[in-house]
């Protein structure tokens, strides 16, 4: 018998394999588990080189995944002036006033809230006379909006309206001027690709140092949602040629409107790319935006009047570009926040009928009616959530997402629970840089939803998980999500060595307490990536 790498030792070990649900002891060899069971089990595992830790009683649970993030992309992203603790416009100003400036006097800023505004149309109005002439790009939390300042807009050539292939918007003033909004990726490009942009050095840097800080929360993987740009898979090989990456990454390039027969080709020869710890692996389309931008696909419009259309202007054809992957092997995600959206990808997925070759997911479901709940079971759809979302919605309906949508429609917010009950896959995951990347709050805030998901609002039943829900969801519901069910997701002989080891038991522990709660060791692919102190 070879001698296994790293034994761990002393820990309540929570497996998640139905054969072997609880243990003592863990032993690894080249980066998958040898052994499980008692101390005496792993006993003959140990050699002259093994190395042995004491867990001193931890709780070891399958290595937690982050289903849905842009640890890459979202270094552009996060880029300028954190906003996200601004929530009034006072404070907004104030924050702009004393901004830094990049090159060109650029100032950029990021997570800046809709509730901010104070229910005010967002306009360059609002903030233009603390910038003193400057160009500005300030994206909302959501990622699919932004506010530009005059100079950026005229920076940009943008004096009125346009046109665009996909769901977007320029918002214009009664008298057809720019107000310095810009809604979804086509639009926003215009002024963000203008605006100064890390160096590759620094979003090397930046990338190394932000996957460590997620391992020193327990996660050991993260689903990609995003390819970002052309250069990245070059970005994530040097990053592997000087070290390792603390996270396994898989990784989705975009599938957007207008995608014909060459780029779909494209799309499913990239899935052929990858490295030690990182690979592309499916698709990401959007069937919709977001509620706050108004954006959202929704059965019946908003408060405003919005929502009634999809980001595919033809929504026939994002069924068959779906179809195309689903043919070639290739799983797919789909963010849809609205009913519309949600409805319309369960009715593409059910229309492949028998020649379905691949199970696919939907990203963040926000709002979804009693009838279509049974049918991710049902089509074998994987429903992929963020309970952290909820933090941006007030339990009064107070806030934009929840005005927007109405007292029916918010009354049924993130039924994650709802869906798990109704037999659904459920990945669970933070969307950083949209809300914090912290494994422990996520898991958190499954439990204990905020806003219009809390107790003791509509929807507060349908969308608090229990603790070992909400473990499964960053574990082997996650692993689900991603095909990787035989090799990842529980702690078995075979299964490759992604562990996370925490000071308390993140099932029965209050959920206030897992939020904080201590990171003894990370582990991915038998690498040790954390280990406290």
């Amino acid at each position: 018998m070879p001698a296994a790498d790293t034994v761990l030792t002393g820990a309540r070990v929570r497996t998640l394999d139905p054969a072997r649900p609880e243990a003592r002891a863990v032993a690894v060899l080249g980066g998958t588990i040898v052994a499980v069971g008692d101390e005496a089990d792993v006993r003959d595992w140990r050699g002259p080189g093994t190395v042995v830790t004491g867990l001193d009683g931890a709780t070891l649970t399958p290595g937690l995944t982050d289903a849905h993030s842009h640890p890459v992309w979202g270094i552009e992203m996060a880029t300028g002036t954190d906003l996200s603790a601004v929530t009034d416009l006072d404070r907004l100003r104030t924050a702009l006033r004393t901004a830094a400036r990049g090159p060109g006097g650029w100032i950029l800023g990021y997570g800046l809230e809709h509730n901010a505004f104070g229910g005010r149309p967002v306009d360059k109005a609002l903030i233009e006379d603390v910038l003193d002439g400057a160009p500005a790009f300030l994206r909302l939390y959501d990622g699919h909006s932004a506010l530009a300042s005059g100079a950026a807009l005229a920076a940009a050539g943008i004096t009125g309206p346009r046109a665009f292939a996909q769901r977007s918007e320029i918002v214009c003033d009664g008298a057809g001027r720019p107000t310095g909004h810009l809604i979804e990726q086509a639009a926003m490009d215009l002024v963000g690709s203008l605006a100064p942009k890390p160096a590759y050095a620094e979003r090397r840097v930046r990338l190394t140092r932000l996957l460590s800080d997620m391992a020193a929360t327990g996660l050991t993987g993260a689903h990609v949602m995003d390819l970002g740009a052309g250069d990245v898979p070059a970005l994530l090989a040097t990053v592997e040629y000087e070290g390792d990456l603390a996270l396994r990454l898989n990784l989705s390039p975009w599938c957007m409107p207008g995608a014909g027969p060459d780029e779909l080709e494209e799309l499913i020869e990239t899935q052929l790319l990858g490295g030690r710890h990182w690979r592309v692996g499916g698709v990401k389309f959007f069937m919709d935006g977001t509620v706050e931008g108004g954006t959202a696909w929704l059965e019946h419009a908003d408060c405003h009047g919005q929502g009634t259309e999809a980001f595919w202007p033809d929504p026939q054809a994002y069924a068959g570009a779906l179809r195309v992957l689903d043919a070639a092997g290739v799983r797919t995600a789909t963010h849809a926040i609205g009913d519309a959206a949600v409805r319309h990808v369960l009715d593409t997925v059910a229309s492949l009928g028998a020649q379905a070759r691949m199970r696919h997911r939907i990203e963040h479901i926000e709002t979804v009616p009693d009838g279509q709940l049974k049918r991710f079971a049902e089509l074998g759809v994987i429903a992929s959530m963020q309970p952290p979302h909820t933090a941006y919605t007030r339990a009064d309906q107070s806030d934009e997402w929840s005005r927007r949508l109405g007292e029916e429609r918010a009354g049924r917010a993130w039924r994650c629970r709802d869906l798990r009950e109704a037999g659904a896959v459920l990945a669970l995951g933070s969307d950083w840089p949209i809300a914090p990347y912290d494994a422990r709050r996520v898991l958190a805030v499954a439990r204990s939803p905020r806003g219009a998901a809390s107790a003791g609002t509509p929807a507060g039943t349908g969308a608090a998980l229990t603790g070992l829900m909400a473990l499964e969801g960053m574990t082997s519901h996650a692993a689900l999500a991603a095909g990787e069910e035989r090799v990842a997701g529980r702690i078995a002989p075979g299964f490759r060595a992604d562990l996370t080891a925490f000071g308390l038991d993140p099932v029965e522990a209050p959920a206030d307490e897992l939020a904080g709660a201590p990171v003894r060791l990370t582990m991915s692919g038998g690498r040790i990536t954390h280990r406290a102190g």
